[in-house]
């Protein structure tokens, strides 16, 4: 039989990209084609645009002629299968090499699955627990405001992002091949759909399962976890990286490869202790803010509400207000906002959400950018000085407690305090306090424009039911570790790999996924 399939560009409504007859309708009037003349019809990529009044998706479709992709003719859909053992093998010969990765983030475990396809051997040395284990110390933090400094939101199995949303995309496309690590979180478990999204995303209560499935790839393929190992120093002889000293012993390698994540502050501190090279580095700061879901998705939807055919709506708002960027952060559209220190004396809020999204409350980081010339002091550790300086006091606003400051958001454009506060969905206890006082100057009135601006981009933003809570100062590192831009080496310690968001080289899973793969590739000296 002869067979043949076309992929076409077309815009569709909600309607038509979900339900299949409706799809194949729309697609037969754009081609100009009786209906009976497609075999098949599938989205292979969908965008959602809310910016015109009916809102439509633009979407890739393939279609085929002369038989159904089910039976397999130009079949593009990923292998659920999960991996096991050789299988992650490229035909490559091992090489017998041990590769130490500290960290077991996405940068951290991607590292590690591309190692074994080298034919490299990865001992991931993790801070925190498995992360089954490390659910009990987070429902702890949130309950009984108890943080444990090696096992919260930010530390442990899985990294910050496994207890944040689970968002796939990347605004940087020259990484390395997206794709690839869409298709592994499916081979691990995750819906095949994030293949299709422009804007794909797991969620926190299917990630966690996802994390663990990889784990299991990875020790069935001969890698090796260390759990509950803190590190403390690197092996350094001659100037060569030979492995990692720990709280438990040390542990010994051919290359390490450093993938610690934005808040492992201890690592920043043991390169000053040795004066190894370190850099500041710009990062963002500023508040959550939080409204109901509904009303995002009337603003959204151009009054037409929800619909069974639309998702809760998000946004992305940025603006410019003088030489600070101001810009919404780690959106999550029926979420809720977490408590995310990672130490005592530390007042710290994140965003995350299921994969239905259906929390009451939509919430968005919207930070404000820092620079050096921001702060008084100009050596290397004066950004992360500043960001400590701001949490500490928002743990004392909060009554020197877990508890999140917060204040409506009329009230902050007015420079109020709030003798009121809305319901929320914040996963712990919130206190009135002067957020306008208490954030640095520069940052306040870069907020106060940047929400008249977004007001005016989504009409109905600035209203009596959002309210803002604080502290968001996890958007990045304020420290870089730096590294060669072609070998990815540390200028002076050869052997050593710094990777991801805590070495200040990628912004969210799918960036650091791709750092980790990169710095495995260029480990085994083919990137």
């Amino acid at each position: 039989m002869n067979t043949e399939s076309n992929r076409i560009d077309i815009d569709l409504t909600p309607e038509e990209c979900m339900v299949p007859a409706k799809l194949r309708s729309a697609v037969a009037r754009h081609l100009g084609i009786a209906e009976s003349e497609l075999d098949d019809v599938r989205v292979v990529r969908r965008t959602l645009d809310c910016r015109r009044r009916n809102v439509v998706y633009h979407a890739t479709v393939e279609t085929y002629h002369g038989t159904s992709h089910e039976d397999g003719v130009n079949r593009s859909n990923v292998n659920k299968e999960t991996y096991h053992g050789t299988s992650l093998r490229d035909g490559r010969v091992c090489t017998g090499q041990t590769v130490v990765i500290v960290g077991a983030g996405p940068a951290g475990l991607f590292a590690a699955l591309r190692c074994l396809q080298l034919g490299m051997k990865p001992v991931i040395v993790e801070r925190g627990k498995p992360v089954e284990e490390r659910k009990y110390d987070i429902a702890r933090l949130a309950r009984e405001k108890v943080v444990n400094p090696d096992s919260n939101w930010c530390f442990g199995e899985g990294g910050a992002g496994t207890y944040s949303d689970g968002k796939l995309y990347t605004r940087s496309t020259k990484r390395g091949d997206v794709s690839s690590v869409l298709r592994t979180f499916v081979e691990h478990g995750a819906d095949p759909d994030i293949m299709l999204e422009a804007h794909a995303h797991i969620g926190t209560d299917r990630l966690s399962g996802i994390i663990a499935n990889m784990r299991h790839t990875i020790e069935e393929a001969g890698g090796e976890y260390r759990f509950n190992t803190r590190v403390t120093d690197l092996i350094v002889r001659d100037g060569r990286v030979q492995g990692v000293v720990t709280d438990s012993g040390d542990i010994t390698g051919d290359a390490v490869i450093l993938a610690t994540g934005h808040s492992a502050r201890d690592i920043y501190y043991m390169f000053q202790r040795h004066g190894w090279l370190l850099e500041a580095k710009p990062f963002a700061l500023g508040v959550r803010v939080e409204h109901p879901q509904e009303l995002i998705n009337e603003i959204q939807y151009h009054g037409k509400g929800y619909s069974r055919y639309l998702p809760p709506a998000a946004y992305s708002l940025t603006t410019q207000v003088g030489s600070h960027g101001v810009f919404s952060f780690c959106m999550c559209p029926g979420g809720v906002i977490v408590p995310a220190a990672t130490a005592d004396g530390q007042q710290v809020v994140n965003g995350m959400s299921n994969s239905r999204r259906n929390s009451p409350y939509a919430n968005s980081g919207i930070a404000v950018t820092v620079g050096t010339s921001d702060v008084q002091d100009n050596d290397v550790f004066a950004l992360l000085r500043f960001q400590q300086e701001v949490e500490q006091r928002m743990f004392h606003a909060g009554g020197d407690a877990i508890n999140a400051p917060a204040q409506r958001l009329v009230d902050f454009l007015r420079r109020k305090p709030s003798s009121r506060l809305n319901k929320t969905g914040y996963m712990g206890d919130v206190v009135s306090a002067p957020l306008h006082e208490l954030l640095p100057g520069f940052v306040v009135d870069s907020l106060i424009q940047g929400f008249r601006s977004f007001d005016r981009k989504m009409r109905g933003f600035v209203t009596e039911d959002a309210m803002l809570l604080a502290v968001e100062s996890r958007t990045s590192s304020p420290v870089r570790i730096p590294r060669d831009k072609e070998t990815l080496l540390h200028p002076q310690l050869q052997g050593l790999y710094p990777c991801g968001e805590g070495a200040g080289y990628a912004g969210g899973i799918v960036s650091s996924a791709l750092d980790g793969i990169r710095c495995a590739n260029n480990l085994a000296n083919i990137g």
